[in-house]
């Protein structure tokens, strides 16, 4: 079994599609007179699944971070500084690099090179 959808609440629906469009490559799909929108990755993945928040729910006050795998982090975040997404200092870690953000919901998410680090023994 695998992780296929990951819902996000979200204020304004439009602008949270466009950031993850605009900054991480996901294709928008909504069906006619439907108040989700599922943003699909051409590289695979879970989809992201846009739900309007209700009035009373706060906004990223949720224990959950997307953390998309990136191979050159400070690259990365360069390019996505010119589109307007600033990210946080640049962290080392065990092998690999990370840097953390917010999106328009205030959710976190994070960029990470773990993915592509050095596997000792393999």
């Amino acid at each position: 079994m695998s992780l296929g959808r990951v819902l996000i609440y979200a204020r304004n629906v439009q602008e949270t599609a466009r950031f993850y469009q605009t900054h991480f490559g996901f294709k928008a799909r909504q069906l006619a007179n439907d108040r989700i929108i599922e943003l699909v990755a051409d590289t695979g993945g879970a989809n992201i699944m846009l739900h309007p928040a209700a009035k009373g729910q706060r906004q990223g006050q949720s224990c959950v971070k997307l953390v998309f795998d990136v191979e050159d982090i400070e690259a990365f975040c360069a390019r996505s500084a010119q589109n307007g997404l600033d990210f946080g200092p640049v962290h080392q870690a065990d092998g690999y690099m990370f840097a953390n953000a917010k999106d328009p919901c205030q959710n976190s998410i994070s960029i990470s090179s773990r993915a592509f680090r050095d596997k000792p023994g393999i």
